[in-house]
């Protein structure tokens, strides 16, 4: 089969377009003939070397944490799957390929109204956005902060976050486009952080009181105005450091607003805990991306060979929405 290969630690131009052998595919197992596979900023990470893919080193290393195709074998006890079902799951790496195998707890049937691009780009990103939403216990009548909305995980959050009931989303963008697609999508108030400070802005628009939830995908450079923006008891989720992994922290806040901050990821987690966050996923978003209700943002689209070229568009942060190659 065909698929991208990271041939050494580096840039785009380490991505190889070569053929491998096939996955293997156990008794619990879906073989799955993929047809579209998302990226994620974790993709150029493990490009870079500095974020390999979990257990035993492989063979070939394939990025893609996502995918959407069409099953060719279900193993024996892969109970709820059969041959030519549209399928869409979470992988630990080897998206980025004409084939996948894959633990049928991880993998969902797609919904008929989306496309092979809009399903490829579905599992990472909303099950992300959804399961840290729900680790902040979010509830509805409660207001959200969501960085980088025009992001995967920020147009997500956007989405479940009113599906919830949130009573006001904000979100921070690079650009005043950027916002007001977000705003179409369901954002209520949006802070450009190139001219504003989005702590002063969550802080106005909620009359001093500050948000209840922060799904934050930056890190170090936004710790301390996050502090700020927050309400007494709020709650902030850590799901990316774009912004950095180290930073000084005054304390000082965390205490006096009695405050609680996690850190999320979903690749490291074991079988059952992904199972169960694909589960929750299927149960409480799933049905609203079928209904039309929460819509899948693709940005663009790009053939596998040209992955090299995928991620120096995305390491550019031009994209609103998911960014994906055709398979």
């Amino acid at each position: 089969m065909k698929a991208i290969v990271i041939s050494a630690p580096g840039g785009p131009e380490v991505l190889q377009y070569r053929d491998i052998p096939e996955p293997l595919a156990g008794p619990d197992d879906l073989l799955v003939r993929v047809r579209a596979a998302a990226l994620n900023r974790a993709d150029t990470l493990q490009r870079r070397g500095q974020y390999p893919q979990p257990g035993p080193k492989p063979q070939f290393e394939v990025p893609g944490l996502e995918f959407a195709g069409e099953v060719v074998r279900a193993g024996e006890r892969a109970t709820g799957f059969a041959t030519g079902d549209r399928v869409m799951g979470l992988v630990a790496g080897g998206g980025y390929a004409e084939m996948v195998s894959i633990n049928h707890r991880l993998a969902t049937k797609v919904p008929a109204n989306l496309a092979w691009e809009e399903a490829g780009a579905t599992p990472e990103v909303y099950i992300t956005a959804h399961d840290a939403l729900r680790q902040c216990d979010m509830v509805a009548g409660e207001t959200v902060l969501i960085h980088a909305v025009g992001s995967g995980v920020g147009v997500a959050g956007v989405q479940i976050a009113k599906m919830m009931g949130a009573s006001l989303v904000i979100g921070t963008a690079s650009s005043e486009e950027k916002l007001a697609r977000a705003g179409v999508l369901g954002m209520d108030v949006g802070v450009n952080y190139n001219t504003k400070d989005f702590a002063d802005e969550c802080l106005g628009a909620t009359g001093g009181s500050g948000v209840d939830v922060v799904l934050d995908v930056i890190g170090a450079s936004y710790w301390e105005r996050n502090m700020r923006a927050m309400a007494p008891k709020g709650r902030m989720v850590l799901v990316g450091l774009m912004g950095g992994a180290v930073t000084q922290a005054n304390l000082g806040m965390l205490l006096a607003k009695r405050l609680q901050v996690r850190g999320t990821t979903l690749r490291a987690r074991s079988l059952e805990e992904k199972a169960q966050a694909t589960r929750a996923f299927e149960k409480g978003v799933l049905p609203h991306i079928a209904s039309g209700r929460i819509k899948v943002i693709v940005d663009r689209v790009f053939p596998l060979a040209e992955a090299g070229a995928a991620q120096e568009y995305m390491e550019a942060n031009a994209n609103f929405g998911k960014i994906v190659l055709s398979v």
